[in-house]
């Protein structure tokens, strides 16, 4: 079976600067998808949020909470080594967060901006980290900015239904690495097949999905 990449425009999804409720076709999309899978494990690499946990609840997940979002917005001194001229990015440090999801065991992991937040020499590496984590069929779903979204970094992210989200942003904060491009994602996650959202203000919604090793 080819790897797949499919483009959407949904016309009802939109970025929130003022962190009203978000449409998502993606996760639409992605419900559809996982609705015969029973007690799904699911990462939130956001912060702990009572609306997602209810509603993950009600859907009978196993979740998972692994808050690097907020670390990395606040570049934290944990993951990076400055007695340099230049700043260095503790890759391996940063991928120690995620050790808590056995692996293999995922069906979903919410990274909302993560990629958007990263050094791009770290990208590689999260990925694969990321991946080993997801079952077959189970996805990756992420939130990225187009060039044109240069401010206004989220810091936080929750869903607020299971196909709508929420966000709060820094709308002053300038995004510190270039936009990830959907053919940065494609090398990332060669063996995956990747679907992309368009949405009308600056983002796209990317939903990886890994698949069985047999293909």
């Amino acid at each position: 079976m080819p790897r797949t990449s499919e483009d959407a425009r949904s016309p009802g999804a939109a970025r929130s600067p003022t962190g009203t409720p978000i449409s998502s076709q993606g996760l639409e999309w992605l419900w559809q998808l996982l609705r015969d899978v029973r007690y799904p494990g699911v990462l939130d690499c956001g912060r702990v949020s009572p609306s997602t946990v209810k509603l993950l609840l009600s859907r009978d997940a196993r979740l998972y909470v692994a808050d690097v979002l907020a670390p990395l917005a606040a570049a934290d001194a944990r993951f990076w080594n400055r007695s340099g001229k230049v700043p260095i990015f503790l890759t391996a440090e940063f991928l120690n967060q995620f050790s808590t999801a056995p692996p293999g065991s995922l069906a979903l992991i919410l990274c909302w901006n993560l990629f958007d937040l990263l050094p791009h020499e770290a990208l590689p590496a999260v990925m694969a980290r990321l991946f080993s984590l997801l079952q077959p069929l189970g996805v990756l779903f992420a939130v990225l900015r187009e060039p044109s979204h240069s401010v206004g970094v989220e810091q936080r992210w929750w869903l607020e239904t299971m196909t709508a989200y929420r966000n709060e942003s820094d709308p002053q904060r300038h995004f510190s690495y270039p936009v990830v491009t959907n053919r940065e994602m494609e090398r990332l996650a060669p063996n995956a097949s990747i679907k992309t959202f368009l949405t009308r203000s600056g983002r796209r919604e990317i939903l990886v999905m890994r698949r069985p090793e047999s293909e």
